[in-house]
């Protein structure tokens, strides 16, 4: 079991850039693959990223490719999320959310597939 705690949130300007955080417990965060999810107020939770065991592979939705960029550091046990050219659109409590094994990219958008999820953290876009 993996306990996730999202951290960076904030109330930034269109434009400005964030990078949020999640921290893993567990001793095993590197056989888990880990995802980012959002949800905007009145609107359902959505996909955002995700990235493969080792960090090699990625998979981003269309609303966000070009300017976020997903990582992790399995030797901190975290999971980053580096986001640039905001918009007030991209307002939303962000949640990570982690899955054990492999996860083929085309099916992280499916939540019903990962098994744990964090609290989230509040990202506020002013334009």
């Amino acid at each position: 079991q993996v306990q996730l705690v999202e951290s960076g949130g904030g109330l930034v300007q269109a434009g400005d850039s964030l990078r949020l955080s999640c921290a893993a417990s567990g001793r095993a965060f590197s056989t888990y693959s880990m995802g980012w999810f959002r949800q905007a107020p009145g609107k359902e939770r959505e996909f955002v990223a995700s990235v493969s065991r080792g960090g090699g592979t990625s998979y981003y939705a269309d609303s966000v490719k070009g300017r976020v960029t997903i990582s992790r550091d399995n030797a901190k046990n975290t999971l980053y999320l580096q986001m640039n050219s905001l918009k007030p659109e991209d307002t939303a409590l962000y949640y990570c959310a982690a899955v054990s094994g492999y996860l083929s990219g085309r099916y992280s958008e499916d939540q019903g597939i990962w098994q744990y999820w964090g609290r989230g953290t509040q990202v506020t876009v002013s334009s």
